[in-house]
């Protein structure tokens, strides 16, 4: 989540309304209607994204469900240059991870993008939870065993040494950051393998990734196939869209879900919108809704590092505001349920049908807000878990975590100003199923 959007992100909104321009019809960019608003019931102690806080940035959150003690559940999330935290249900820390040192001077450091989780993975000493994290300052995945016998450390790195980048090719590729970044989980039902979905930063490429346990106890990966998807649309209008950013800087994809029962991966491209595929990467992706700003053209100016967007064809979506973040699932058991959207430019929250024959319909949407001076609602939210499994006492009817990327009030910085703050909040999925109707 990035609290200032990058040069490449505030010229993306412009443009990637007008990729959704290509796929919607004008007719769809009507102004939608009030949405309903939950508040959160707790909230994590704020993190802080400057020297003195660890460059601790909240960005993807993920929820571990004890089984035998609900009551225990965690909340592993991400925190980027500032690492890992696990949280237990009261929004407490319980545990920080500190993400890998450069390996040498001038190099990048670790910084942990996304996570999330796999449950029973098969290892040669039986069935393992794990939490899987994009380090995006490294380009590899790291990978922890979760451990619920052990108060206060729960999560045991065992990510193997002999682990590659992801993506580059020496380190001076790595340094250049083009690396993992998106990540999803997969198991396949068919063959009880598990896999990681891992996009690129700053590019269109997501990969596909094999979890390999080894015979020390330690989880490696290998590559399976990578996929690419469009940089660039021809608009209804016979125009060639790109959206505006950064040169050099294509359309990437972060928030990324796979619906297990369809084996289907669902990947957000920040300023395109939500595209559906195969889990496996094969097969053609069908883009299921975009942004507003798609197909609006933009000009990247080199002084300001931002992008003045030009008039609205009328081709984008009416549901998401880009960046379109924090994908998540909300599974029913009967196979119903809905995909959940972070609309980041508008803060509110977008819910999809899905099921695939009812094309992922659009099914309505809400907000967080503030349930007090001091406990505010999530704003330019990033990353967002759902789990509609009870949990407990505290929430017995399931948990919703979304990342808040202007955590109130601010701490000031000591030179008249604020310090970049952000944090996530805890929501009762009870209330968001009540007043959405979900």
């Amino acid at each position: 989540m990035r609290l200032n959007r990058s040069p490449r992100t505030t010229a993306g909104a412009a443009l990637g309304t007008a990729l959704l321009a290509l796929l919607v019809p004008s007719s769809a960019q009507a102004v939608p209607s009030a949405l309903p608003t939950v508040t959160p019931s707790a909230e994590t102690a704020p993190l802080h994204d400057d020297e003195a806080g660890g460059n601790a940035n909240a960005d993807d959150p993920a929820i571990w469900r004890d089984d035998a003690h609900p009551d225990r559940s965690l909340v592993v999330a991400t925190a980027k240059e500032g690492g890992l935290r696990v949280y237990d249900l009261k929004a407490d820390l319980v545990q920080s991870i500190a993400a890998p040192a450069p390996p040498s001077e001038g190099a990048a450091p670790g910084r942990f993008n996304n996570v999330d989780l796999v449950s029973g993975l098969r290892t040669p000493t039986g069935g393992a939870d794990i939490a899987v994290v994009t380090d995006r300052g490294r380009d590899r995945l790291r990978v922890y065993r979760i451990d619920p016998s052990r108060p206060g450390r729960p999560l045991a790195d065992v990510t193997d040494p002999a682990a590659a980048p992801v993506f580059s090719a020496n380190e001076s590729e790595v340094d250049d950051q083009r690396t993992a970044y998106g990540l999803a989980t997969w198991t396949d039902r068919r063959t009880g393998r598990s896999y990681a979905l891992v996009s690129r930063r700053s590019e269109t490429a997501v990969a596909l990734l094999e979890l390999r346990p080894t015979a020390a106890g330690t989880i490696g990966y290998r590559k399976i196939r990578t996929i690419e998807l469009p940089a660039s649309y021809r608009l209804p209008n016979g125009t060639k869209w790109t959206p505006c950013g950064e040169p050099g800087e294509l359309p990437q994809v972060e928030g990324m879900v796979v619906d297990p029962a369809a084996g289907v991966l669902y990947a957000g491209q920040e300023d395109i919108g939500i595209w559906r595929m195969r889990a496996d990467l094969s097969g053609k992706p069908v883009l299921v809704d975009k942004v507003r700003e798609f197909g609006v053209p933009g000009v990247y100016d080199e002084e300001t590092e931002e992008c003045t967007p030009g008039a609205d064809p009328g081709y984008g979506g009416k549901h998401l505001s880009a960046d379109v973040e924090g994908l998540t699932l909300f599974q029913e058991r009967d196979g119903d349920g809905y995909l959940l959207a972070s609309s980041q430019g508008d803060n509110t929250f977008a819910l999809y049908d899905r099921k695939i024959s009812e094309h992922n319909a659009y099914e309505g949407g809400f907000r967080v807000g503030a349930a007090s001076a001091t406990l505010d609602g999530s704003e330019v939210c990033d990353g967002a878990a759902v789990m509609n499994e009870p949990l407990g006492r505290r929430y017995p009817r399931g948990l919703l975590v979304v990342q808040d990327g202007q955590e109130t009030p601010a701490a000031p910085d000591g030179e008249g100003g604020e310090r970049e703050t952000t944090g996530f909040k805890f929501v009762d999925l009870g209330a968001v199923v009540d007043a959405t109707d979900m």
